[in-house]
């Protein structure tokens, strides 16, 4: 995975600071903890990036989460239904169960991807930031 660093896709699958990708924007890095799934840090430690740019600022997120979300479904689709050959109400059923299951990972995701759309990776000052 060091071989992204320096690029969104980093910050994005990690879940990094989208400035300087030195840490995790959220308080606790499993997703699977669903109290503080979507619990974030106020700012970088390392580089002082705060990450609510203003109140509400993630509701941007959900928009996308919807185009995440049918990525992750069309696959489920895909291996359940083309490659397996299984059933139609199977692989309904198989779509469901992935979309409950992937849905911490998705949430995390959609934010990730709604961050890096207003912060880009860049060489930060830590004197000037001090």
């Amino acid at each position: 995975m060091k071989f992204f660093k320096g690029t969104k896709m980093y910050s994005i699958l990690r879940g990094s600071c989208p400035v300087c990708h030195n840490e995790s924007m959220y308080t606790n890095t499993n997703p699977y903890y669903l109290p503080e799934t979507l619990k974030m840090e106020e700012k970088c430690s390392h580089c002082s990036t705060k990450y609510k740019i203003e109140p509400s600022f993630f509701y941007g997120a959900m928009y996308v989460s919807y185009p995440v979300g049918l990525l992750f479904a069309g696959i489920a689709f895909a291996l359940s239904y083309l490659v397996f050959n299984l059933d139609l109400i199977t692989t309904y059923m198989i779509i469901v169960a992935v979309m409950v299951v992937s849905l911490p990972i998705i949430l995390r995701i959609s934010r990730n991807i709604w961050i890096n759309f207003f912060m880009s990776y860049g060489k930060v000052d830590l004197k000037k930031n001090a």
